[in-house]
């Protein structure tokens, strides 16, 4: 018997909730593979932190918005260890993407290859985290509305993975994670409207075999919600992950870069040097007449 799906459930809370979710670890993770690229010695530690803060907001996301989804006549549960690896599956391909950015630049062709690769593997973590739930029928999906939020997740993560290695500054870094929680939300609710449903009787969550979306979803948040705010302590302790001035100052073009002069006492003054007096041509002979050319 078909039935009908509803993705908001609780109104407009689990959007504005997941989105913000998608923002903050885009924003995090993108101030951690900018520090990624000051300091060489802890470049792989950066970059892993970065891509963990961003797959865990990405994740969060889809599992917040799915909280508001909803089969009238059928009761949802989830296979928790399936929705365990579309987080595994959500951090490891971001991470394969920012790795590679972060060490072989953004060339365009590197940046293509990363960004299919990883988009592919964000739609993976959707569908995924789709297939672990269970309820009394079963769920379909429209192909062309499959393809065009595979689409979305490509270029999302493309965009993601320049803004990784690219973006300098807080207001850009802003800008840029909240073009990214739009896409990755864009891409969570149109794979979302591919889905239809047939229901086939009414079952409680433990008769299809799993845990009621209730128990489970909020369970599952807790890490990635916790390793988000651990993300955002060390930005915050970090000012400089802040302000963007972790970035090398570049000189002016078509400037020299200035010497580094020592600090001196308040009030001194750097001394002045004698400007260089352009060289006087020394005459043949001491009487000042030109030299005899015999």
């Amino acid at each position: 018997m078909q039935s009908t799906v509803d993705g908001f459930s609780y109104g407009w809370v689990t959007l504005v909730a997941g989105f913000v979710m998608a923002c903050l670890g885009a924003a995090l993770g993108l101030r951690c593979t900018v520090r990624s690229l000051r300091h060489g010695s802890r470049k792989a530690g950066w970059l892993a932190l970065g891509a963990v803060t961003i797959g865990c907001g990405i994740w969060s996301m889809h599992f917040i918005a799915m909280l508001g989804f909803k089969v009238h006549g059928a009761s949802i549960s989830y296979d928790v260890p399936l929705t365990f690896l579309s987080l595994a599956v959500a951090v490891l391909v971001v991470g394969a993407g920012v790795f590679t950015v972060g060490y072989r630049g953004t060339a365009p062709r590197v940046l293509l290859t990363s960004g299919v690769l990883t988009g592919l593997g964000i739609g993976a973590m959707h569908y995924l985290g789709m297939a672990a739930m269970r309820m009394d029928g079963r769920l379909l999906y429209d192909p062309l509305v499959v393809t065009l939020s595979l689409l979305i997740a490509v270029v999302a993560a493309t965009a993601a993975l320049w803004a990784a290695v690219s973006i300098r500054g807080f207001l850009p870094t802003l800008g840029a994670s909240v073009v990214m929680g739009i896409a990755v939300t864009g891409m969570h609710y149109t794979g979302m409207a591919a889905v239809s449903a047939e229901v086939s009787g009414s079952h409680s969550a433990h008769s299809t075999g799993g845990t009621s979306a209730l128990e489970v979803v909020p369970m599952l948040l807790v890490g990635p919600l916790a390793f988000l705010l651990l993300a955002a302590v060390v930005v915050m302790f970090d000012p400089m992950l802040i302000l963007g001035d972790d970035e090398p100052r570049r000189p002016e073009h078509g400037r020299p870069r200035a010497q580094h002069r020592a600090a001196l006492p308040y009030g001194a003054e750097y001394p002045r040097t004698a400007p260089v007096q352009a060289q006087q041509p020394v005459p043949a002979d001491f009487s000042g007449s030109p030299a005899d050319p015999r």
